[in-house]
């Protein structure tokens, strides 16, 4: 999930293109750097049918993004009684949004958002809450009871992103290279670490230069499993709780809102939390492209004469 352009240039609809009251079908789509999946529904909110297709998030182009989202297996429908609703990940790039919407082939009515808000609003119905994900990279957005939104974190592996996969995958790494120099007792982490990245100075070395951010990732479980017995993972671990909740506490200082998590660290650091913010985990009741549904409905409503 990317981090939300300010209030002012946040993308939201684009001019209608048909009479909005011809408008028979919803699309929701959710799109991001691997993927897309979109939703089709009756204007009565029936769903109809979904499909799945290639990336579409906006930094990697928009006429990818458009392509994969008309490649997503839905049946062939007449655009101009369709109004389609995008939660994307890049929905912040000001020009490509601009770009995106002038490149729109022809629905009713378009509304675009990144894909964290529409997470949070999939997750909550379209009710005030907060969404934490902590997967690869970490990222916390809110819709607040007041309507207004905020993003926390999201920042990216290098400098930021506290408590992901990658965030402890370089935890790791340092340990283990810090085990290796004689700077750290070496333990079940670091012998771990060792057994994938090698335990000569220049294996490590060639590991971390190819590795990126998905790389680090993959460290992360040798962090969960060394835990039982290595003091160091448990600290790791006990630090990424910390985090979470300091992720927490930012998106909503009232600790009132309920929060949805998704992403493998923060579903199994989960019953680590605090007792407040353990209270307040809900299931989500839908996903990013339920919530790109109810965003172009609600534009769709708001539009006059509808």
């Amino acid at each position: 999930m990317n981090r939300p352009n300010s209030p002012a240039a946040r993308p939201g609809p684009s001019p209608a293109t048909a009479p909005l009251n011809q408008v028979r079908y919803l699309v929701g789509v959710d799109g991001g750097g691997t993927g897309t999946r979109v939703r089709l529904s009756e204007r009565s909110g029936r769903i109809l049918g979904q499909g799945e297709s290639g990336p579409s998030a906006l930094g990697q182009g928009v006429e990818q993004a458009w392509r994969h989202v008309q490649q997503a297996g839905l049946a062939p429908l007449d655009l101009s009684q369709v109004a389609i609703g995008l939660g994307l990940s890049g929905a912040n790039l000001i020009e490509a949004v601009a770009e995106f919407h002038a490149q729109q082939p022809g629905y009713a009515l378009v509304a675009l958002d990144n894909d964290g808000f529409t997470s949070v609003l999939g997750a909550h119905g379209g009710r005030p809450g907060g969404v934490i994900a902590a997967g690869t990279g970490a990222v916390g957005e809110a819709l607040r009871a007041d309507g207004s939104r905020v993003c926390i974190s999201g920042w990216g592996w290098i400098s930021g992103d506290e408590g992901s996969g990658a965030w402890l995958g370089l935890k790791a790494m340092r340990h283990a290279q810090q085990a290796l120099d004689g700077r750290a007792v070496p333990g079940v982490l670091a012998r771990a670490v060792w057994a994938v990245a090698g335990q000569e100075r220049h294996t490590i070395l060639a590991w971390c230069a190819k590795a990126g951010q998905h790389g680090y990732a993959t460290l992360a479980p040798l962090v969960f499993e060394a835990a039982p017995d290595d003091e160091v993972a448990r600290a790791f671990l006990a630090e990424a709780v910390a985090e979470l909740e300091s992720l927490a506490r930012a998106l909503d200082p009232s600790e009132q809102l309920p929060l949805a998590l998704s992403g493998s660290i923060a579903l199994r650091l989960r019953e680590k939390f605090s007792g407040n913010m353990r209270a307040r985990c809900v299931e989500p009741q839908g996903d990013s492209a339920d919530g790109a549904l109810l965003l172009v409905r609600s534009a769709l409503n708001s539009e006059p004469g509808v």
